[in-house]
């Protein structure tokens, strides 16, 4: 039997590809938009990542507990939720801004109920970021894609409050794959409305499912390798340099080109985010993005 230990990856790098994955990902659900809309292209990414996990894992779900049912479906919602949200944005502005206005939500989470004056630091920072983004700085951005990315990031706080929850009561596989199924509710009825799933070849299928392998499957298995060995606070600070990346692969893959204040806006963030994560006096949750 061959030593598994030689395809296990550093944490660090494990994170960074992690995070390149998943924007690989948002680059491929763009390309699929014209085709199959945001609530088709989030449907066939939920239906096809909960379909190889129940494959995988294969969780009992005749011995889950009524506690266990109570934490993971509101957790598995929010998940959908935040996806679709996020798939609803993404077709309308930049991955770049999309990601980066995401974001406010956990910072806004992990600043909640603090009275420490270097946090307000960070409040101004990431309120100047979202300021430089807003339609009325001139920059023609989406005002319903600039709504529907700060809803996504509503949704990502609620996703990190329920996984702590469900994650006290469910190993990660299982909780994993138990709310990737709950989490195509909020979002295939709206796929099968649009009428776009009719519209599904062998090739869309292929792209469907690397689409759901670099932006579910991938990075989930890479963060949950990397959290074993790497503390909490350094996962969300690294995890901070996402709209970073996010920016760079809209101009790599997609061609898409940032102003200089949109850019700002982008580092505004990021700094706000990884300053909350590096000076909180709690650890921070360590939960991956969209």
């Amino acid at each position: 039997m061959p030593d598994s230990s030689r395809f296990t990856l550093p944490a660090v790098p494990a994170v960074l590809l992690a995070i390149i994955s998943v924007q690989g990902g948002a680059a491929i659900a763009k390309g699929l938009f014209p085709v199959l809309g945001a609530a088709g292209t989030t449907s066939i990414r939920i239906g096809l990542s909960a379909l190889v996990l129940l494959a995988v894992v294969r969780p009992r779900f005749s011995q889950l507990q009524p506690a266990q049912w109570r934490a993971v479906v509101p957790y598995g919602l929010a998940l959908g939720a935040m996806n679709f949200l996020f798939y609803c944005a993404l077709a309308r502005i930049p991955l770049g801004v999309a990601v980066t206005l995401e974001f406010v939500g956990p910072l806004g989470l992990a600043l909640t109920g603090s009275r420490r004056l270097i946090d307000v630091v960070w409040v101004a920072l990431a309120g100047a970021g979202i300021a430089l983004l807003a339609p009325w700085s001139g920059h023609n951005i989406d005002l319903l894609g600039l709504g529907f990315a700060l809803a996504a990031g509503g949704c990502w706080a609620g996703y990190i409050v329920l996984s702590q929850r469900t994650a006290a009561l469910l190993p990660g596989p299982v909780a994993v794959t138990v709310g990737m199924l709950f989490a195509t509710l909020p979002v295939l009825p709206f796929g099968v409305a649009s009428g776009s799933l009719s519209a599904l070849t062998p090739h869309l299928l292929l792209l469907g499912a690397l689409l759901a392998l670099f932006s579910s499957i991938l990075p989930f298995s890479l963060e949950m390798q990397a959290l074993r060995t790497m503390p909490t606070r350094t996962f969300s600070i690294l995890m901070s340099l996402e709209p970073v990346v996010a920016a760079l692969s809209g101009w790599a893959l997609l061609g898409e080109q940032l102003t200089l204040g949109q850019w700002l806006a982008v580092v505004f963030i990021v700094v706000a985010s990884a300053g909350a994560t590096a000076t909180s006096p709690r650890a921070q949750p360590a939960v991956g993005s969209e």
